[in-house]
């Protein structure tokens, strides 16, 4: 009789101390769940910010195009300015020969203006001496 009393309590100790409560298992799997749903929330969030990329590279192409079509239009642009420019340097020479034929055209006459002045004294007095006779 001392071993079934022996064995019924060895197997009451048993069963009584392994088993878990539901507030047990409640308040270790609580944390649990909190983090999982974070999680969900972050990767919810990366997978829409991976859909607006994944719309933005639809974009790549179109803004590539746009870039080279500008850069056709930069250059056209450029190689007009640059022919306007050698025009310009063409027109601002020959400004410059004629500034410089002008100059020399008013010196001429400035000399003969003086050389004017000279004759016309000299026949005054010429002519003043012929009176005198």
């Amino acid at each position: 009789m001392r071993i079934i009393i022996l064995s019924v309590m060895v197997a009451l100790v048993l069963f009584s101390s392994g088993c878990a409560t539901k507030d047990y298992i409640k308040q270790q799997i609580d944390p649990l769940v909190e983090r999982i749903s974070r999680l969900e929330a972050k990767v919810t969030a990366v997978e829409s910010r991976i859909g607006a990329l994944e719309s933005k590279m639809g974009d790549i192409p179109g803004a590539k195009m746009e870039a080279a079509n500008a850069r056709a239009l930069a250059q056209e642009a450029k190689n007009t300015a640059s022919a306007c420019c050698d025009k310009a340097d063409a027109a601002v020479r020959k400004a410059e020969g004629a500034a410089e034929r002008a100059e020399a055209a008013a010196k001429k006459a400035e000399s003969s203006l003086m050389n004017a002045e000279t004759a016309s004294k000299k026949a005054r007095k010429a002519f003043e001496l012929h009176q005198k006779k």
